[in-house]
């Protein structure tokens, strides 16, 4: 891998917002283009069962190194045509401890399709996306994502201790282990997520490149502990601010709301920029970033350069539906565009903000009306040990009286809104519930989205990745 690093990063956004389109269309440029990398498995089944528009899918797992699990999985998932719009996605296998053969299968190959066709035709830099919190998934999706040598792996929310270690491993396609977050469990029970490469590859597993390491933080404590007190230490971070869009890090200490509910952030969650320089290590700073003056304010700092999500979320080439960044392009125009940090939303824990839209979920009566279902996407669920020590899981979105049965606390599911089927909704890929309805959206930025009309050129009704990156990248 080249030593020079990006100014931009393209921020890995939801469930296929930040998709191959995006991120290569920002890799062509010179900068680094990111995928995310949560729940790709099953962005990959929904999109063949749509007929693979354009057949970027195939092509991609025509080049999956084991061709009988491609094959398998267009068996199984490929409908040609696409199926009516009346019917079911066919579920993908949930997360576990201890995947199927054909959970390990999907997980590997969506991984791989997706930063492929990101890195399709061109020598720039690609990265992925991933959260901590969403552990059972993670080490079976950093192969893959590795498989079609992705160059940086980005990982928020949450403490990834481990993985830079694991990365090395990986890369040498050995076995890895990462232990298991669970609730219940004393420090004498230890539960494992376990990855071995020959498994699948289905024989010898290839010795491949490792990708940077830039772990996603909010505090100089936080990067001091990733940098000195692990035994393979970050490569890198991105420190995000409260403005950035998604999910953010609780504010430090006692949790205080405004009086509109939002997480009150203060002096305590300012990262101290010294601490951070005197690590040595590249680092960009994210949230709030939409102008080259800016972006040198960052510099001036001693970053690296500046991680950017929002301008690129409702560009042209992002994933999210074309009719909704039309309809916040026209909100931000007239000055009404508006984001909420709801601190109950997301069923991970986290603050995760949510964009103020008619006919989505961040609407209360529209939220009043989807009926909770029994989980069937499992990303954001957590585990808990049950009496008889074994594994359970549970999301404070899925149906109350489920949750509680499983240990949890009733009031713990206030709120909530299961952001795994409204994230899949956000980009076209909306499960049909049983009763009939489509799941309904639930759009994420960072507070910028009330200025991102600055993108747009006179008499212009949307703008492209690359104008995002002209306005942002500094003259000489």
């Amino acid at each position: 891998m080249s030593s020079h690093f990006p100014l931009l990063i393209q921020g890995g956004m939801g469930i296929a917002v930040s998709d191959w389109k995006l991120a290569r269309s920002v890799s062509v440029a010179g900068h680094l283009g990111v995928v995310s990398g949560t729940a790709l498995d099953s962005v990959m089944v929904r999109r063949l069962q749509l007929g693979d528009p354009g057949g970027h899918t195939r092509r991609a797992l025509a080049h999956y190194p084991v061709p009988t699990v491609a094959d398998s999985i267009l068996d199984r998932y490929f409908i040609e045509g696409g199926k009516p719009a009346n019917q079911r996605f066919i579920q993908t296998p949930m997360g576990c401890i201890a995947p199927s053969g054909n959970l390990l299968n999907l997980l590997v190959a969506s991984n791989f399709v997706e930063v492929h066709l990101a890195r399709e035709g061109h020598s720039g830099p690609v990265g992925v996306n991933y959260m901590e919190k969403i552990q059972a998934p993670l080490l079976a999706s950093i192969y893959g994502s590795m498989l079609a040598g992705v160059d940086y792996v980005l990982v928020g929310a949450g403490i990834p201790r481990a993985l830079p270690g694991l990365l090395d491993r990986l890369a040498d396609g050995l076995p890895v282990d990462m232990r298991l977050d669970v609730k219940g469990a004393s420090g004498d029970d230890h539960h494992e997520c376990r990855f071995d490469p020959e498994e699948a590859m289905h024989g010898a597993a290839p010795t491949l490149e490792r990708p940077m390491f830039l772990a996603i933080v909010s505090s100089h404590i936080l990067a001091t502990m990733l940098a000195t007190k692990i035994d393979v230490p970050a490569d890198g971070f991105i420190i995000e601010a409260p403005v950035a869009g998604g999910h953010n890090a609780p504010p430090r200490g006692r949790l205080q709301l405004s009086e509109a509910g939002e997480p009150v952030y203060g002096e305590r969650d300012v990262p101290d920029m010294a601490a951070i320089r005197d690590l040595g290590l590249p680092f960009w700073l994210a949230g709030g970033y939409d102008d080259a003056d800016q972006v040198r304010e960052a510099l001036e700092l001693g970053a690296t350069g500046v991680q950017v999500g929002t301008p690129f979320a409702f560009c042209e080439e992002s994933g999210f539906d074309s009719d909704v960044k039309r309809r916040v392009l026209e909100l931000s125009s007239n000055g009404t565009a508006t984001v909420y940090t709801d601190p109950v939303a997301s069923p991970s824990g986290y603050p995760f903000k949510v964009t103020d839209l008619e006919g989505t979920l961040s609407d209360p009566g529209v939220y009043a009306e989807r009926q909770r279902e029994r989980c069937e996407l499992g990303y954001l669920r957590t585990a808990y040990q049950k009496d008889d020590g074994r594994l359970g899981w549970r999301c404070p979105a899925e149906p109350v009286e489920d949750y509680v049965r499983k240990g949890g606390n009733d009031d713990d599911a206030i709120g909530r809104k299961c952001l795994c089927n409204a994230l899949l909704a956000n980009v076209g890929l909306g499960q049909v519930q049983r009763g009939g309805a489509t799941e309904k959206a639930l759009f994420t930025s960072g507070d910028m989205v009330a200025r991102v009309e600055r993108f747009l050129q006179p008499g212009e009704t949307s703008y492209t990745a690359a104008e995002v990156i002209e306005r942002l990248v500094p003259s000489s």
